[in-house]
């Protein structure tokens, strides 16, 4: 009898939808939008051709030799200043991000065993840019004064073996596990569209359970559903599983099939994931619901809270280095889970044995809503809705 129930409540949920576009528009529609978006934005994988300025008062062939080295990496695109006041104003204008001031005399430094100091200012207000500028120059200008004390050596009568082990006496074997251009697309997409799926999931169910007590209909819904709440919320989400299924399926082939993210797993377990994924991001929708029955400020409270997932899921500042209090609330959001099962499939490729513990921990947040059942009845019994 209660499977009869849930279907009639599901066909009327259909025909809901079908009568309000705002779903399509609020569900498909942004995350069509979200993923050209990001794909499109980070589709050189890294930042190219940020411009910092040179200041050259040496005009040497090592100072010239600098600025060609840096002009020639894939950060970098270098722009030539006549003094420190001028490229302090460009930098000031956010016409650069960095300059670097060559002192005068500094090959002929380099040449008597002197150490010649070669300054450079970063903004640091923005922080990619700045971080990766500041790496390509520091970079360069040890490569600069490892060439020159190379071609010192070389004419000491040095052989090549010895050169090297005076230059680089320690070598360094640097290997990016699991993103090995250090595409920022991989990095961040990977992440931020299932936490943009996350926050649709969320909203868009506050809508739909809300709105039954902002139009006066809640009343109707348990008619068809029997009196249960249980089969109301059942019948009412059923659709929209399905439909946010079908996404977060498509939304992993796009990202792991047609734009070819590394993935040393399977992308089917991370399909499967998105099963507890979905569930447990409806089960938050249904907590705010249950304690803020509220369209209006039910849809404010599930906007900050999926906009805080983003922050708190580790993927952009490590969990572990949050302080303790923020620390124990990461595990309130499903998207820190599925951050944490994408590391363990896609990185490492541990299959279910890695990542069963965050389908345990989605199960959990799964069961929180009854604490608000009793709640959210009441409001739909009795139509206890605040009017605007």
């Amino acid at each position: 009898m209660a499977w009869k129930q849930i279907a009639s409540v599901c066909k009327r949920e259909i025909r809901l939808i079908q009568q309000r576009p705002e779903y399509i528009i609020s569900s498909l529609a942004v995350m069509i939008f979200c993923c050209f978006f990001y794909l499109t934005f980070f589709g050189k994988g890294m930042p190219e051709d940020l411009p910092v300025g040179i200041v050259d008062l040496d005009n040497s062939s090592a100072s010239r030799s600098f600025r060609r080295n840096l002009d020639a990496s894939q950060v970098c695109r270098t722009v030539s200043y006549p003094d420190y006041s001028a490229a302090r104003e460009a930098m000031q204008k956010a016409e650069i991000n960095a300059f670097c001031v060559v002192p005068a005399g500094m090959y002929d430094n380099l040449l008597s065993g002197r150490k010649p100091e070669i300054t450079y200012y970063v903004n640091n207000q923005y922080y990619i840019a700045s971080s990766l500028t500041y790496k390509q120059i520091t970079q360069m200008v040890n490569l600069t004064g490892a060439s020159v004390k190379i071609q010192l050596l070389a004419a000491q009568g040095k052989n090549a073996n010895q050169i090297s082990g005076i230059v680089q006496p320690v070598a360094v074997d640097a290997h990016c596990i699991g993103n090995v251009y250090s595409n920022y697309n991989i990095a961040l997409s990977s992440v931020l569209l299932p936490g943009m799926l996350e926050m649709i999931i969320i909203l868009v169910c506050i809508y739909s359970i809300c709105s039954e007590l902002k139009f006066g209909t809640s009343g109707n819904l348990l008619v068809h559903s029997g009196d249960s709440l249980f089969t109301a919320i059942c019948g009412k989400l059923l659709p929209h599983t399905i439909f946010f299924f079908v996404m977060g399926v498509s939304l992993e082939f796009l990202l792991y099939n047609w734009m070819g993210f590394p993935i040393k797993g399977s992308v089917w377990n991370m399909i499967l994931f998105l099963i507890p994924f979905i569930l447990s991001s409806e089960a938050i929708a249904l907590i705010i619901c249950g304690l803020i029955p509220n369209l209006r400020l039910a849809i404010s409270i599930g906007a900050i809270i999926s906009v805080m997932g983003f922050t708190l899921s580790g993927f952009t500042y490590p969990a572990e280095a949050m302080p303790a209090f923020f620390r124990g609330w990461c595990g309130v959001f499903p998207l820190r889970h599925y951050y944490l099962t994408s590391v363990s499939e896609v990185i490492y490729g541990t299959g279910f044995a890695g990542w069963y513990k965050e389908v345990i921990k989605c199960g959990i947040i799964m069961l929180a809503p009854l604490i608000t059942h009793r709640r959210l009845y009441k409001a739909y019994k009795y139509q206890e809705y605040e009017r605007d």
